[in-house]
């Protein structure tokens, strides 16, 4: 990693000063836990960046950092509460059994039962002499996909992943299913970095699993499908002024849509439209049935009803396009443009339907704190080492 630009740290700092005072911001600390002016803060970084090539962020900017990297994350709908997002500082954390045990602990502190908290747990960042750990996994919690013959049992996005893991060691529940939870796959940092990525294990207890079920078709329950409750976005890095956290696990909580009309839907997942339809008796024969609508909002609807049963916070495309248009209304108010990538926010079924189809945004930025996904770190999401 190069050395800190000295210019990207101050356009943070001053970024966080500035905001320090709006309603409900997290308070300017010093590194010692005091209050430390901003000439002074800015002083005390360019020192340590002149010294070692980087700087230690206090606390306080972490946790400022992360939640204005969601502020900023133009694919993200559930952004209005980006000020509660939960830290935990796990900078101290580079050796990959601890890495893997520290995730487990992000899956069992944002689940909380059902009851999800969105969470961030960053671990330490790259620096001009040694890198930090990597986590693998797209997600902390994502399903096996095993070639059979010509077809794929469970999840084919993942059918790489799996080889990559079953070749470190990692052997599936015997017999193989369609919802097999993959390990967890980390590379350390520090010392740990040429050692090669290790396999870790996700503990049952620690991946809270809801089985789907139909408010009005018994014969849903039939179909054996099943969805886990946190959506732990995990190999994207976090970069906060200059610093990179290639390591750093992040939660909101599920939108039904995410699971009934893409997961499960895509011709290239789970695929379960035509025995959806076929089950309900659709003519499948042409689209123009609409039979593919129909089926992905049954689908759709069996997601959030079995959420709701089970307990487990989940979000509806329609009350999330509301908020969202709240925390535009906040933004501008704040003076602050709002980047977003239309295809994202908009839902993959009605969207017509909700208001966030109707209006125009501002593009994406590549500037302050955000989440990024570089090439290598995409390719082992897919199983692939770079």
């Amino acid at each position: 990693m190069a050395p800190v630009d000295p210019e990207e740290a101050e356009e943070f700092l001053r970024l966080f000063y500035a905001e320090a005072d709006e309603p409900g911001a997290t308070a300017v600390k010093g590194s010692a836990g005091r209050t430390a002016p901003l000439e002074e803060r800015l002083e005390e970084v360019r020192d340590e960046i002149e010294r070692t090539g980087t700087y230690v962020h206090t606390s306080a900017e972490l946790a400022f950092g992360a939640r204005v990297a969601w502020r900023s994350s133009a694919r993200c709908i559930g952004r209005l509460y980006w000020r509660s997002l939960h830290l935990r500082d796990r900078r101290h954390v580079v050796a990959p059994d601890e890495v893997a045990a520290e995730c487990v602990g992000h899956l069992d502190d944002a689940t909380r039962r059902g009851r999800i908290r969105s969470t961030i747990t960053v671990f330490a960042p790259d620096t001009p002499t040694a890198p930090g750990p990597r986590v693998w996994n797209e997600q902390l919690i994502r399903y096996a996909g095993y070639r059979t013959g010509g077809r794929v049992l469970g999840d084919p996005r993942y059918v790489g992943f799996t080889d990559h893991a079953r070749s470190l060691g990692w052997v599936p529940p015997s017999p193989m299913g369609r919802f097999d939870v993959l390990p967890l796959v980390v590379s350390g940092g520090g010392e740990w970095a040429e050692k090669g990525p290790q396999f870790y294990e996700v503990p049952p207890e620690s991946a809270l699993e809801v089985e789907l079920t139909h408010p009005d078709h018994d014969w849903f329950a039939e179909l054996g499908l099943r969805w886990h409750a946190l959506p732990v976005i995990s190999n994207m890095r976090l970069d906060i002024g200059g610093v990179s956290y290639p390591a750093a696990p992040f939660n909101g909580w599920y939108m039904a849509t995410e699971i009934g009309a893409r997961n499960l839907s895509d011709s290239e997942r789970y695929d379960m439209l035509s025995e959806v339809a076929e089950r309900m008796g659709l003519d499948t024969s042409t689209d123009r049935t609409m039979w593919r609508d129909r089926a992905a909002v049954e689908l759709t609807l069996a997601v959030q009803h079995s959420f709701d049963q089970a307990g487990v916070s989940m979000a509806d495309h329609h009350g999330e396009s509301q908020r969202f248009l709240r925390h535009l209304e906040r933004e501008e108010s704040a003076g602050r443009t709002c980047p977003v990538d239309w295809s994202w926010i908009v839902p993959p079924i009605s969207g017509g339907l909700t208001p966030v189809f109707h209006r125009y945004y501002d593009e994406p930025s590549e500037s302050g704190p955000m989440f990024r996904m570089d090439p290598q770190q995409a390719a082992r999401g897919q199983g692939c080492p770079m």
